[in-house]
Formats: C-alpha cells, structure tokens, sequence
C-alpha cells in the first residue's frame, strides 16, 4: 500500500472523499474522539480505509489517525464516516469524569504528537 502524503494532488484527495469536503453533519468525531476496528480489512476495500482498520485496532485518537495516515483530519473524518456507516469502526470519547472533569493528560500528549506529525 503507498502511504498517502501531504504532497498528494487535489484530485487524489477529491477521488479518496468520493467529492465530499466535510464529514456528514452531527457525526461523533472530533480530535479527541477514540476509534476502534471491529472488524479486520476486506479484501478490495480502499486502502485509507484498510489502513485506519489496522491502526485502530486499540483505541486511537482520530488526530493520530490522521497523523499516520498523513492526511488532513477533515478528509480522516471523512473516511471514518465512511467506516462508522458501515459498522466497522465504534467511536467514544475519552472518559473525563475519572478526573475530576479534566482531560487525561496522557491523551492530550497523544493528540499534540499527533497534530505536530501533520
């Protein structure tokens, strides 16, 4: 599979989305939200999509899925969108009541390397 990069042309990024240019109003997916594969890659799926199965096979921050997919959050959406229609992906926010309502501070960690590797 060839990692998509940030020198990917408009019309890769445009044919990844199907056309789409922002996420489906009231979907669950911020940069914090967690993902999580239920399922293993299809054979024939698109490889963005067979990719994020794999990197969500623990919890994993949507800004780190991006970050390793190397591509813009907004087109991650996208295609986590397109997953979570599907039944492939779940997606939950991390817990803050066990802090006091405060974010972990470890998953904060998590999404600033996430967003430095954009």
């Amino acid at each position: 599979m060839s990692r998509p990069g940030r020198d990917d042309a408009p019309d890769r990024l445009y044919t990844l989305t199907q056309g789409r240019t922002r996420s489906a109003p009231g979907t669950p997916f911020d940069l914090l939200t967690l993902v999580v594969a239920e399922c293993d890659p299809a054979p024939g799926m698109q490889s963005e999509h067979a990719a994020i199965l794999r990197l969500t096979g623990r919890p994993t921050a949507v800004a780190e899925v991006a970050a390793e997919l190397r591509l813009p959050v907004t087109i991650t959406k996208i295609l986590l969108c397109d997953l979570l229609a599907e039944g492939r992906v779940s997606a939950r926010h991390p817990r803050r009541a066990e802090l006091g309502g405060r974010p972990d501070p470890h998953i904060l960690e998590q999404v600033l390397v996430g967003l430095r590797n954009l």
